[in-house]
């Protein structure tokens, strides 16, 4: 697969299958950027405005592409606990907003 077949699929999963099916399956999101945020946050490993320019889907990858892509898929078949993956990307955040005096 190409590097924009992986951004576009990575579009595709995060803004419309994943958001489609997530009420279905009572997730904590819902919203198209919600589901971008764990993914890209995930891959990264912290925020994902850390180590990727905005907007990140053009800025991404193809090991970043491909990374977030099988992680979409893992999402969409529950093989992932995507409770879990929202809330160590909130904590990615808190941290980022914590002051050291």
């Amino acid at each position: 697969m190409t590097h924009t077949m992986l951004v576009e699929q990575y579009l595709h999963l995060t803004q419309t299958v994943l958001p489609d099916i997530s009420h279905k399956r009572n997730w904590p999101i819902h919203n198209d950027h919600c589901f971008q945020r764990v993914v890209l946050d995930t891959v990264c490993q912290c925020c994902w405005y850390e180590k990727i320019p905005t907007p990140a889907y053009q800025h991404l990858t193809y090991q970043q592409a491909l990374a977030a892509v099988k992680l979409c898929e893992q999402i969409k078949n529950n093989e992932v606990n995507l409770n879990v993956l929202n809330d160590t990307s909130k904590r990615y955040r808190r941290k980022q907003q914590s002051f050291n005096f």
